[in-house]
């Protein structure tokens, strides 16, 4: 049995290496369709579409929010000099020395200057970058796979509550179908005591038979039972098969909640008209909850 998944979770995850510490965030609720947002240290932009790709390939619905931050580990090595670079900027500053519009710079003004003091680490910046980013994606994937893991936790319990739900329609169904209320025989006999009651004096009989007919198909609630019973069929064929499942689950539910009604309409008789209350009640209570459904 493929597993049902709610909509509604979060997850935390660490991923640490030589560069620092990758945490990711994953949250969702829910959502008619899958919406991303993905928040990333600055620097980082690029990975926004290889983690929003991983995350359409875990879900299919809801509201996902994906958070990433990083804190570098201290750099150790000695601060070295880049003596070229030191010399390209006071080459640059010298023609606006001489001309007095700048004052001789300081050697701690210099020393300040980007670029200028570096540590043995930064020739390798590049092969850095890429191991922020791996350690990123990996601690991405992670809290996706949590994530994943809280919404079919709550998939299950939602599983148990619905199938209780279906149950309860399925007895108030049987009891209606059983009720003497919706026999043929019963049907017939009301009507033709109406017709004795309103109409003493006899009513031609054609006409009594056309009027009958009419009256006994508008109170005829078998064909409702019927489809009652093929919805509850394809209801729990639904949950079995699990997620993705919650649009087809709320269409059924708007099924159920019209054949409740029509039951209710039709109905003539106080106990069937309280049997189809109170499946209205469980179908209520139903697409409550299939409104989280993944």
């Amino acid at each position: 049995m493929s597993q049902l998944s709610g909509m509604t979770g979060f997850a935390r995850a660490e991923a640490a290496g030589a560069p620092g510490t990758a945490s990711a965030e994953a949250r969702s609720v829910n959502g008619k369709g899958l919406d991303l947002r993905v928040r990333l240290p600055a620097g980082f932009d690029r990975l926004e579409t290889e983690i929003k790709a991983r995350a359409k390939a875990r879900f299919v619905r809801g509201s996902l929010s994906i958070n990433i931050n990083f804190v570098e580990a201290e750099r150790g090595g000695a601060l070295q000099i880049d003596h070229e670079h030191l010399r390209a900027l006071a080459e640059a500053g010298r023609a606006l020395v001489e001309a007095g519009l700048a004052d001789k710079p300081r050697v701690d003004g210099l020393l300040a200057l980007k670029g200028v003091l570096t540590t043995p680490e930064a020739d390798a910046d590049d092969a850095r970058q890429a191991e922020i980013e791996a350690l990123m994606l990996e601690a991405a994937d992670e809290a996706l796979a949590g994530l994943q893991l809280a919404r079919r936790e709550e998939g299950e319990a939602m599983a148990r509550l619905l199938n209780a739900h279906i149950g309860e329609i399925e007895h108030l169904r049987d009891a209606a179908a059983a009720h003497a209320a919706t026999q043929p025989e019963a049907i017939r006999d009301r009507i033709a005591a109406k017709f004795e009651e309103l109409l003493p004096q006899g009513l031609d009989a054609d006409k009594l038979a056309q009027e009958a007919a009419s009256l006994a198909v508008r109170a005829d609630v078998r064909e409702e039972l019927d489809r009652l019973s093929a919805h509850i069929d394809s209801a729990r064929k639904l949950l079995a098969a699990g997620s993705p499942a919650g649009r087809k689950l709320d269409f059924l539910s708007q099924e159920f909640n019209r054949e409740a009604n029509t039951l209710c309409s039709k109905s003539s008789d106080r106990e069937l008209t309280d049997l189809g209350l109170a499946m209205k009640a469980a179908v209520d209570q139903m697409r409550e909850q299939v409104q989280n459904v993944e």
